[in-house]
This record gives C-alpha cells, structure tokens and sequence, in this order.
C-alpha cells in the first residue's frame, strides 16, 4: 500500500495589506521531501507527519512531498502559488501508483486568481490518481468548506478544538479512515450543513465546550465515522464563506444527511452565544488595574496576526504608557526595524526609539519614546502544542511601567515563551496583553487569575458587520437577518 502527502497552506485575510509571497513560505515553513524534522509537525503537517511515525509498523509505504505554509496574511502571489501548487502535484505524478493520498491545508487559502485555493489542489490531485484512490484531507476549521472540496476527495477531518490543541490528534484520525476505506472496513459518504452564519466559536467558551464534547461522544457509535464544525474564517471576502456542520458516515447517506442538519439547526440557535464579551480599551486596562488579582491577561484579538492583522497597532501600548501603568508586558508588535535598532544599541541602552504604527492607518500611531533595551535574543519561538512557532530576533524594551516584546517574524502570542525568551516571567506581571483572539489560552488560559477581551481600531473587526464584503454569498447572518440554512450535500 503506497500513500503520498504534501502540504500547502496559509490562511489569507483578503482584506489584509500585507501580501503574501514566496519569501513568506520560506520564512516559515518550507520542506521538500524528506526535510520535514522529526521532533514535531509544523504548520498543517501533522498528516505527513503521524504517516512518517506510523509507515512501518502499519505496513505501509510513505512518499513524501513538500510541506509549504505561510503565516496568516493576505492573498499569495498568483505565480508563487502555481509553483509550489505544481511542485507538489508533480511529485505526486512521479509517486503513482499511490492507494491513498493525505493532504495538510488550511482551508482559508486564497491566491490571485485562485478563490478556492485547496478544491483546485484536489481537484487537480484527483485528476491525477483517479476515482479509486482515497484522498484524506486536514483543514483547520476556520475555513471555507467548499463543494468543490467535497466532491473531490474522500475524507475532511477538521480540528475540532479552538485554540487547535488536537491538530496532531486529528490527522491520526484521517490517516485512520484513509486506510480503514482502503483495506475495505469502511465505506465513508459525507453530508454538509450550511448554517448561513460568520461566527467565533471558541472552544474555551462553555456553550462550545459543551457542543463539542457531546460530538466528540457521538463518533465511533452508530456507524457515524466523523463530525466536523466548520467555523468559517471571516475575513476573507470568498462566496462560500459560512459556518457550515459536516458528517462523516460509513456508508449511510442518509444518516449523514440527518445527523448533519441536526447538528447545524443547534448551531444555529447559537447565534450570537459562543463569544465572550468584548471592552473597550479605556474599560478593558480600567478594569485589569482594579483586579486584585493577577496577572489578568487581556487578549487584542483585532490585531491578532493568525488573521492575517500585522501585528502592530499601538492604541493599548500608547494608553498603558500615558496611564502610567505599572507591570504591563504587551506582545507580540512585529517590527523588525526597531528590533534592528535595539539589537544596535546593545542591551542596557537607552534611546529614543519609534516601534509600530508602520504598516497602514490600522495601525495606529508610532510609539515615540525614551526606552531601554532589557533584553534581546537571536532565533527565538514559542510554542504552539506540539508546534515550534518561529520568532526570529526579539527585543524587550521598557517605556515607563510597560514592557514590550518587538519580533520580527510576525506571529501571534501564542506560548509563554514569547516573554520568557526575553527574561519576561508573565505570571509575575500585573497584566500581560497579548495579541491574539484565542489560541492565546492553551498557554496563558492556565496562568491568568482573569482574562478580559478589548476590541480595538486595529483592522480584524469584531463585529463583522463593519467589514465590506462584496463576494461572500448573501443573505448570511449577521449581515442579515432572514437566512436559509439547509443542507447543501
């Protein structure tokens, strides 16, 4: 039995000024066959990476292709996606015959001239191997789950945990159908539910926690293979963006078909429930200064650079410093200039510097401050799970009673390592602000005494009905308030 697996992936906020090129691939993850480490997968690599583990002992041959992703951005350049696209599928040319295909995407991918970028990928794959091939697929759930995608392979597992902490646990599961179909166990029909909604969905929430719980019991029974919540990834302005329910099952359609629209019709009666409340930043610091508890972290999810937002608004750095807050640490602001600088002045100086506010009016105003340098490190990550997420060279500058972490590979804050790489311990910070929507709370979640959620001028938008769609297929709630759900495969 001959298996090949290949990723491609970024998530593309269409709205984003920042485009994404092939230099950003190669700045984050960029393996050809073989190359991928052995220690942890990276970026939408876990299925190549648990079929690399498990090839020996389950009897079957791995041929690996390239792994290429890209932090979240805006849309890939038409050309460079071509060529890593056809890299890929021309290995997979050079490996047939193949019995069974895994493919890491993301499933939020949008390239110039490319709305869907992973059902042309598949559609492409499946031209090559054929109708008799099993082709298994991993998406995070901040997708777009097109029909496209549906109908040209075989098995979509979604993560189902929001902050993605089961990435490695669901790529088990695909590989698990793939050869279960393959060696005649099971026969897997797919049924997907439109919810017609753009919604958050996480899964530290307890509306959620308990949504997925219960369908998380619900697999393995009663001839139901797999259940997948699609959350949507609102900011991308691609017809098929919508929350959507899909189900696996072994060889009953119509019990897909049920299960599905049940499923959805509960989501939907969710509508508006599955998010915390959000402060503004006035309220929100106020509100962190008169805990008596700490630290209290406060999550910026509007410039939460894993939805494609640069990274380096100032609106809460510039209010901590002028409230002369003391025992802030703010992180991560991407600029690789002003790490540049204080990498030049040398730990322990102190210097006029100008950090954020570069890269669009979203960005808010550059901080202009005397600061000292405290820290600095070449190469630094943090981690994500199992997941080395890369930091390049950082610098920890202190204005005031407020630290700050600068990066120069734009990333969301994810681990505690993006302050202890720098000497930063958060647990003994009054308050840590962190630049994240939720994946923040797999590290941070355990250590805050209280988490507090501000929505900001930054450009990911809370509410999305101030984002200027043109292409998302319409009516979908919240834009509207009259829509049709229904079952659309």
């Amino acid at each position: 039995m001959r298996l090949f697996a290949a990723t491609l992936a970024t998530e593309t906020n269409t709205f984003s000024p920042l485009p994404t090129s092939l230099a950003a691939y190669q700045e984050s993850v960029f393996y050809r066959p073989g190359e991928h480490p052995d220690d942890a997968p990276r970026m939408c690599t876990a299925p190549l990476f648990v079929a690399r583990r498990r090839a020996a002992e389950e009897g079957f041959t791995l041929i690996e292709g390239s792994c290429f992703a890209a932090s979240p951005s805006g849309t890939t350049n038409r050309a460079d996606y071509e060529l890593m696209r056809d890299e890929i599928l021309d290995q997979l040319k050079a490996a047939m015959p193949v019995d069974g295909v895994l493919f890491g995407l993301h499933g939020a991918m949008v390239a110039y001239g490319y709305d869907d970028v992973e059902g042309d990928i598949l559609e492409r794959a499946r031209a090559i191997v054929g109708k008799k091939c099993v082709i298994g697929v991993e998406l995070d759930p901040h997708c777009h789950l097109t029909l496209k995608r549906i109908r040209a392979c075989d098995i979509i597992v979604c993560y189902k945990e929001y902050p993605h902490t089961d990435v490695v646990d669901r790529a088990q599961d695909v590989l698990d159908l793939v050869l279960a179909t393959l060696r005649g166990k099971i026969m897997p029909v797919m049924a997907l539910y439109d919810c017609r909604q753009l919604q958050s969905y996480p899964t530290t929430e307890p509306l959620m926690r308990a949504f997925v719980d219960r369908i998380k019991a619900m697999e393995g029974k009663d001839r139901i293979l797999s259940i997948s919540i699609v959350h949507c990834f609102p900011y991308a302005d691609v017809p098929e963006n919508s929350s959507r329910v899909l189900v696996i099952a072994d060889g009953e359609k119509t019990k897909a078909d049920q299960l599905a629209t049940r499923l959805g019709r509960e989501l939907v009666t969710m509508r508006g429930k599955t998010v915390p409340p959000f402060l503004d930043i006035a309220d929100g610091v106020a509100a962190a200064v008169a805990s008596n508890a700490t630290p209290v972290v406060i999550a910026e999810p509007a410039d939460n650079a894993g939805g494609g937002a640069p990274s380096d608004n100032t609106s809460i750095v510039r209010h901590l410093i002028e409230r002369n807050v003391e025992g802030a640490v703010v992180g991560p602001i991407w600029d690789p200039i002003a790490v540049r600088l204080c990498f030049d002045a040398g730990e322990g100086a102190a210097l006029p510097l100008r950090f954020g506010g570069k890269i669009g009016p979203a960005s808010g105003v550059p901080v202009d401050a005397m600061v000292t340098v405290m820290r600095l490190a070449h190469d630094c990550w943090q981690s994500f799970g199992p997941t080395r997420v890369p930091l390049g060279d950082c610098a920890a500058v202190r204005v005031g009673g407020v630290e700050v972490v600068l990066i120069t590979n734009r990333t969301q804050a994810l681990g505690l390592e993006l302050f202890t790489n720098l000497g930063i311990d958060p647990r003994q910070r009054r308050i840590v602000v962190v630049k994240s929507t939720n994946h923040f709370m797999a590290a941070f979640g355990p250590i805050a005494k209280r988490v507090i959620y501000v929505d900001t001028d930054a450009p990911l938008a809370r509410d999305y009905r101030k984002i200027a769609y043109q292409r998302v297929e319409r009516p979908i709630w919240p834009l509207d308030e009259e829509t049709k759900p229904g079952l659309i495969f």
